[in-house]
């Protein structure tokens, strides 16, 4: 039996108004305060069909948001893949070729392959290593709740704590282990990092809430480093309850067709040490700890993508 696809509740805009942008690269614009103040990227539809950060970034341009101090940049990413989205498919628009967030590696980057995905983070690349602070706004295929994922760097820790929403968050202290995300691209992914370099995972794709928290997060990222104040907005409901951590201890990426999970799935399911989590043709993946607490579930698996997070949660 399929999976019944999800109510598209957000519908894609046309992004043609913010195609000319102005640093001579298609979709990104940046807004310069003339104060002395760090440098903020925003940047939304790193994959296809993440529509909030659509949301979020358009709502930043169109109520003409700048900076009080430092600089604001605001870009979309693969706006290729998003341009090529079918309400009857709606997860395939997710990427054309390559993720372009697992490409932003040397190895990549400055390597013989050609993709649209790699064609446009050649393109912003410097747009990437000139940020300061790294805002990726993302979302998930299940309706989990939301969650931040940053690598492990105290500013990161600090900064999600402080602005106290999403209330989860996913601690990567080796990287992903199955390719370089936007966020650690050139010093981001370095003990040298200049500063906070986050995803936030807002919640279901084309759910109407992952698009307002979006846009909610964005702001409260420009004003935790003080490139805006938030006079209103809603109050971050998570700042009342206790945050969740979770370090990431494996990356599985799927090397079968027959990959299966071991019961049914959407993401935050616990394991007991031992337990069987999925079979991927003859390998058996099992639970490395107790608790063991599986994100980013495949919805539907594909050789050489990535079939689940194994986690562990942190005091």
């Amino acid at each position: 039996m399929s999976t019944p696809l999800p109510p598209i509740e957000v519908q894609p805009r046309d992004l043609s108004p913010y195609r000319q942008g102005n640093i001579g690269i298609d979709y990104v614009h940046r807004f310069e305060s003339g104060r002395p103040g760090p440098h903020v990227l925003v940047n939304a539809l790193t994959h296809g069909n993440e529509f909030c950060g659509m949301s979020a970034a358009t709502w930043l341009l169109d109520h003409g948001v700048r900076p009080l101090i430092g600089t604001l940049t605001v870009s979309f990413a693969n706006v290729e893949a998003y341009q090529s989205f079918d309400p009857a498919e709606p997860f395939e628009s997710r990427q054309l070729v390559h993720n372009l967030n697992r490409i932003w590696s040397p190895e990549w980057l400055d390597g013989p392959q050609d993709s649209p995905e790699l064609r446009r983070a050649r393109e912003l690349r410097p747009v990437v290593a000139a940020a300061d602070h790294i805002l990726d706004i993302h979302s998930t295929s299940q309706p989990v709740q939301p969650f931040w994922v940053y690598p492990q760097v105290a500013i990161n820790g600090d900064a999600a704590l402080a602005i106290g929403r999403p209330s989860v968050h996913l601690v990567m202290p080796q990287g992903l282990g199955s390719g370089t995300p936007l966020i650690r691209h050139g010093r981001h992914g370095t003990a040298e990092a200049p500063g906070a370099a986050m995803v936030v995972e807002c919640g279901q794709h084309f759910a109407r809430s992952t698009s307002e928290l979006a846009i909610e997060v964005a702001q409260d990222f420009l004003a935790h480093f003080g490139l805006i104040r938030r006079d209103g907005g809603s109050e971050p409901d998570t700042l009342r309850v206790a945050q969740q951590r979770f370090e990431l201890l494996q990356t599985w990426v799927i090397k079968n067709a027959d990959f299966r999970f071991a019961r049914p799935v959407i993401g935050f399911e616990t394991f007991a040490k031992g337990e069987l989590i999925a079979t991927d043709g003859d390998e058996s993946i099992v639970a490395p700890c107790d608790d063991c607490t599986i994100l980013m579930p495949t919805r539907a698996p594909v050789v050489g993508r990535e079939g689940v997070y194994l986690s562990r949660p942190l005091a």
